[in-house]
C-alpha cells in the first residue's frame, strides 16, 4: 500500500512538471514616458483561441513582471495602470522565452472608464488587496475556504480559521456587513464558493476611520466578500440532505439575503457523521467582535477566567461518536443612513462519545499510571449578540454591543486506573455558566489636531460547576476525612462564582503634525468577585455528610482595582515608525476569607516600545517590547481545597502577589505581487520575574497543587516562519515553528526545572490548473522533546499528506484528501501507523440547481489517533479512538 501511494504522488508530480514544461516565460518591464518604473501595474495574457486568461502578473517596484504562458499560442497582452492609457500588444509565442518592455502614457481617463474584457486578477488600493475570484478558481471549489486556499498570501488552517500574513482574521464581512463578527470559521465552512465575485483583504484595518492614522493596526486584518451580480437583493443559498448505512444522516440548509439596507444569514447543520459545526473551543474563542479601536496592551494582565471544571475536548474535532445539531442567525439592519443595527444568535447541541487509552509517568514519584477512559458528553451552547452603530458624520461615532453567553454542559466519565492497584472511577461534571458583556465606545474628532476615544466594558458572570466522583479506593488519605465504612467513596463538590467587572478608558490624541502625535490615556479596571465551595460525601444510605473543616470549604470575597495613566508618542520618520510610551498604575487587590483580609497595594510603571521599518508598501520589520504586571483572580486566592479531577486537588494561596512579564517580539513580512511571493517570520521571547509557580505535593499518582510566587525565572522562546510562492500554476509553500520553554516549579519541597522543545515543519507543492486535475502533496514533521532532569521523553510524528481534485465529463467533481501518520517515541516503547482518507464524488449538470454526491470519511477505517502532553508533574501519551468509516449519499439544491 505504501509503495502504491508513493508511486501515485511521484506520478502526479511528474505530470505537473510535464505540464509546466509546455510553458514559456514572458517577462519584461513597464515604465512611464519618463522611463520611470511603474510599481503595481497589471499585465494580462489573453489567449485569442477561446479568450482564456492564461497568465497575469503585477510589476515589482522596479517595474518588472514575469509569468508563464503557453508555447505556440496567440495572445493579446494587456498592460494597465491607474491614470494611464491601457496598452494592448498582440503576441504569438514559440518555444522560446519572451522579453517584453512596455511604455505607458498618462491619460485623463480613469482605468475604471476603460472597457476591459478581463478583470484584473489582483489589484492593490492602499492597504486593500482585491482578488478577482474567477481568476483563481478551478471549478472544484465548494465553500469559501476552498477559494481562499487558492489565493496568494492567504491560508486556511486546520481549524478553518483564515490567516493572512501569519495573523488570524477574526472579522469577515459580506458586502461590508458583519458576518458573525468575531470568528472566521463560520464563513469559511458555510459561504458557497459560486456566490463570490471578489475577496478584499483589508490590512491595517480599523473600524473607526478617524483613528486609523493614530493607532497601530498592523495586526488587524479583515476580509470583505463581494457577491456576484444576481446574488444581491434576494435570497440565495443551498439546501443539502443526506443519508447512509448504519443510520447516518446529515441536513444542512443555508440561506443568505443581502440588500443595501438589510442582510440576513441562516445556517443550520444536523448530522451524526462527525461534522462539528461549532465546537466548545469555537464557543469560548468566539469574541463577538468585542474589541475597542484603542484597546491595546495597557501593561496589566487580569483575567477573570472561567471557574468551570475541565470538561474534555474532542481531538481535531474527532471522537468515537459525535451527534450535532447547530443553528445560527445573523442580521444587519439600517433604519437610517447613519444608524446600523446588527446581531446574531447561535445554538449548538453536541453529544460526544470519547474513548482514550493513556499512559502517564509521574515525574516526582516515578509512578506509571495506565488508564482506559470512556466519556459521554452533552454540550448545549448559546450565544446572542445585539449591536448598534450610530455615525451621523465623519467626526462622531457611537458603538454599543451586548453579548450573552449561555451553556449547559454535562460529562460522565468512567475510568479504569491501573497503578500498584486497580481503581474503577466514575466522574460526573456539570456546569451552567452565564456571562453578559456590554460594550460602549464613543469616538469624537473635534478638529484635525484633537481626537477623543472613550471605551467602556462591563461584564457579569455567574458560574456553578458541580463535580462528583465515585471511587473504589480512598483518595487523598489524611487530607479528606472520608467515612470509611462505605462500599464506595462518593465524593461531591459544589462551587459558585459571581463576577462583576468594569473596564473604562479615555484616550486623547493630540496630532502635532501629519506624521506625529501624542496619546494621553486615563483608565481603570474594577472587579468584585464572590466564591464559595464545599466538599461532601454521599453515604450508602443516600444521606449527605458534610466536611466542616475550613480547609475543605471556601467563602471568599475578592476585589481588584487598577487606576492608570499613560502617555505615548508616535513619529513617522522616513521609513521608520517609532511609538514609545509608558503607563503608571496604582493597584489594589484584596481577598477576604476566614474572618480576615489580605491586601496587595502597588504602584508600578510599565514601559513599552513599538518600532517599524517599512522597506516598501508590502514589506516591513516590526519590533515590540512591553512589560506586563500580571494578577490572578479569585480562584487563585481561595485557600480551601478544590477537586480538579479524581487524582488532583487545588488549594489557593491568599498571600499570592502579582508577577512581572518581559515580552519581546520581532516580525518580518514581505508580500511581492510581482512573483506572488509571501514571506513572514516572527520570534517572541518572554521572561517571568517573581512568577506564579506551582507548589506540588505528589504521593503516587495523587497530587495537591498550590500557586506561589517564586524568584525562579521562567523563559519561553518561540519562532515561526512561512514561505509561499507561485510558479505559474504551481504553488510552493513551507512553514516552520519552534517553541522552547524553560520552567521551574516546586515538587515535593524541591525545585524542579523542566524544559520542552517542540519543532513543527511543513512543506508542500500544489497545482491550480483550470482544465486539468490538481494535486497538492506535502510533508509535516513534528518533534516534541520533554526533559525534566530525571525524566526525558521524545516523540516524533511523520505526516505526509495529499489533496486531489478534478472536474471532468462536464459536471463531475472528484475530491480526495489523505493524511498518513507515523507516531513513535525515542525510547521505542510507543509506535503507531495510521492514515485518514476522505473522498467525494459529485455531479451537477451545467446550469442545473441540483447536485448529487457520495461522500466517504475515514475510508482507511482507522481506529485511533495519538497525542502526547507534558507538564511539570507528568508526561503522557495516549491513543484516542475515532469514528469508523462512513458513507453517505447527498442531494443539494441551490436556491
Amino acid at each position: 500500500m505504501g509503495t502504491y501511494k508513493i508511486a501515485v504522488w511521484v506520478g502526479s508530480l511528474l505530470f505537473t512538471v510535464g505540464a509546466l514544461a509546455q510553458n514559456i516565460t514572458l517577462k519584461g518591464m513597464v515604465k512611464d514616458s519618463l522611463q520611470n518604473p511603474l510599481d503595481m501595474a497589471n499585465v494580462m495574457a489573453v489567449n485569442q483561441d477561446g479568450q482564456a486568461l492564461d497568465g497575469f502578473g503585477i510589476t515589482s517596484p522596479e517595474g518588472k513582471f514575469q509569468f508563464n504562458v503557453k508555447a505556440n499560442a496567440t495572445y493579446m497582452i494587456r498592460v494597465s495602470f491607474l491614470g494611464f492609457t491601457t496598452k494592448e500588444i498582440p503576441l504569438t509565442t514559440t518555444t522560446q522565452d519572451v522579453n517584453l518592455d512596455v511604455v505607458l502614457y498618462e491619460s485623463a481617463e480613469s482605468l475604471d472608464e476603460v472597457e476591459v474584457v478581463y478583470e484584473i486578477p489582483v489589484s492593490i488600493k492602499g492597504d486593500t488587496i482585491i482578488y478577482n475570484t474567477d481568476s483563481f478558481v478551478t471549478g472544484t471549489e465548494k465553500k469559501l475556504e476552498d477559494v481562499l486556499s487558492r489565493l496568494p498570501g492567504v491560508e486556511v488552517n486546520d481549524d478553518g480559521e483564515i490567516e493572512v500574513e501569519g495573523k488570524t482574521v477574526t472579522k469577515v464581512m459580506v458586502e461590508g456587513e458583519d458576518f458573525f463578527d468575531g470568528d472566521s470559521k463560520l464563513a469559511t465552512k458555510n459561504i458557497p464558493a459560486n456566490a463570490l465575485d471578489k475577496i478584499e483583504v483589508l490590512r491595517n484595518y480599523s473600524e473607526v476611520s478617524q483613528l486609523k492614522g493614530v493607532t497601530n493596526n498592523q495586526d488587524n486584518i479583515a476580509i470583505n466578500l463581494r457577491l456576484k451580480e444576481g446574488k444581491k437583493k434576494f435570497w440565495f443559498g443551498e439546501i443539502t440532505g443526506g443519508a447512509g448505512p448504519d443510520g447516518r444522516y446529515t441536513a444542512n440548509p443555508k440561506l443568505f439575503y443581502y440588500s443595501p439596507d438589510f442582510s440576513l444569514n441562516l445556517l443550520t447543520n444536523l448530522n451524526n457523521v462527525g461534522e462539528v459545526a461549532f465546537s466548545r473551543r469555537d464557543y469560548w474563542n468566539f469574541t463577538g467582535g468585542f474589541r475597542g479601536a484603542t484597546r491595546s496592551n495597557t501593561g496589566t494582565s487580569f483575567n477573570t477566567g472561567s471557574s468551570g471544571l475541565g470538561i474534555s475536548t474532542a481531538q481535531n474535532d474527532r471522537a468515537k461518536e459525535i451527534d450535532t445539531k447547530f443553528g445560527a442567525l445573523n442580521f444587519t439592519l439600517k433604519p437610517t443612513d447613519v444608524w446600523t443595527l446588527n446581531g446574531f444568535g447561535i445554538y449548538s447541541y453536541t453529544n460526544t462519545l470519547m474513548e482514550t487509552e493513556a499512559s502517564r509517568i509521574f515525574i516526582a514519584s516515578n509512578q506509571t499510571e495506565q488508564t482506559t477512559a470512556s466519556t459521554d458528553q452533552v454540550s448545549k451552547l448559546g450565544l446572542i449578540k445585539l449591536g448598534s452603530n450610530y455615525k451621523p458624520n465623519d467626526t462622531f461615532q457611537w458603538n454599543y454591543d451586548v453579548l450573552v453567553r449561555l451553556s449547559d454542559e454535562e460529562e460522565v466519565t468512567n475510568t479504569l486506573s491501573l497503578t500498584t492497584t486497580a481503581d474503577t472511577i466514575n466522574e460526573q461534571n456539570s456546569q451552567r455558566p452565564t456571562t453578559i458583556t456590554q460594550n460602549s465606545n464613543i469616538y469624537y474628532t473635534a478638529n484635525e489636531s484633537n481626537i477623543f476615544a472613550l471605551e467602556a466594558s462591563y461584564e457579569y458572570a455567574d458560574e456553578n460547576p458541580f463535580y462528583n466522583a465515585i471511587r473504589e479506593q480512598q483518595p487523598f488519605l489524611g487530607t479528606i476525612p472520608f467515612n470509611e465504612e462505605q462500599s464506595v467513596y462518593n465524593v461531591n463538590q459544589d462551587q459558585y462564582t459571581q463576577t462583576h467587572r468594569l473596564d473604562a478608558k479615555l484616550d486623547y490624541f493630540w496630532v502635532t503634525s501629519p506624521k506625529s502625535h501624542v496619546n494621553f490615556t486615563l483608565g481603570t479596571t474594577v472587579s468584585e468577585q464572590r466564591f464559595n465551595s464545599k466538599i461532601f460525601q454521599i453515604l450508602d444510605n443516600g444521606t449527605s455528610e458534610d466536611f466542616n473543616e475550613s480547609a475543605l470549604n471556601n467563602d471568599v470575597d475578592f476585589s481588584f482595582s487598577d487606576a492608570f495613566l499613560g502617555m505615548h508618542y508616535k513619529l513617522v520618520a522616513g521609513k521608520f515608525t517609532l511609538n514609545p510610551g509608558f503607563h503608571v498604575h496604582a493597584y489594589k487587590a484584596t481577598n477576604t476569607q476566614l474572618g480576615t483580609s489580605v491586601s496587595d497595594d502597588l504602584v508600578n510603571i510599565v514601559p513599552d516600545m513599538f518600532i517599524q521599518y517599512q522597506f516598501k508598501d508590502s514589506e516591513s520589520l516590526r519590533f515590540n517590547y512591553n512589560i506586563t504586571r500580571s494578577f490572578s483572580d479569585i480562584n487563585s486566592f481561595a485557600s480551601g481545597y478544590i477537586f480538579n479531577n479524581y487524582n488532583s486537588l487545588y488549594q489557593g494561596n491568599r498571600d499570592l502577589e502579582s508577577a512581572l512579564y518581559h515580552n519581546v517580539s520581532l516580525n518580518f513580512f514581505s508580500f511581492k505581487m510581482f512573483n506572488q511571493q509571501n514571506i513572514f517570520a516572527n520570534a517572541s521571547y518572554s521572561k517571568r520575574i517573581d512568577a506564579f509557580k506551582t507548589n506540588t505535593s505528589i504521593t503516587g499518582i495523587n497530587q495537591v497543587n498550590s500557586p506561589i510566587n517564586s524568584n525562579l525565572e521562567d523563559e519561553t522562546l518561540s519562532t515561526n516562519g512561512n514561505y509561499q510562492r507561485t510558479f505559474g500554476k504551481v504553488k510552493v509553500s513551507a512553514q516552520t515553528g519552534l517553541s522552547y520553554g524553560n520552567t521551574n516549579n516546586i515538587v515535593n519541597g524541591e525545585a524542579q526545572n523542566s524544559q520542552s522543545f517542540t519543532q513543527n515543519y511543513t512543506a508542500s507543492v500544489g497545482s491550480s490548473f483550470v482544465n486539468a486535475p490538481n494535486l497538492e502533496i506535502g510533508y509535516r514533521y513534528t518533534v516534541n522533546d520533554y526533559n525534566t532532569g530525571a525524566t526525558n521523553a521524545t516523540f516524533y510524528t511523520d505526516r505526509p499528506f495529499a489533496k486531489f481534485d478534478a472536474a471532468f465529463l462536464n459536471g463531475f467533481v472528484f475530491l480526495a484528501d489523505y493524511d498518513y501518520y507515523f507516531y513513535r517515541d525515542k525510547a521505542e516503547t510507543v509506535e503507531n501507523k495510521y492514515g485518514f482518507l476522505n473522498a467525494s464524488l459529485s455531479y451537477q449538470k451545467p446550469k442545473s440547481k441540483w447536485e448529487y454526491s457520495i461522500e466517504a470519511t475515514n475510508l482507511t477505517n482507522n481506529e485511533v489517533l495519538n497525542r502526547d502532553t507534558y507538564n511539570d508533574n507528568f508526561i503522557s501519551t495516549s491513543a484516542y479512538f475515532v469514528q469508523p468509516r462512513y458513507l453517505i449519499f447527498k442531494i443539494k439544491y441551490d436556491l
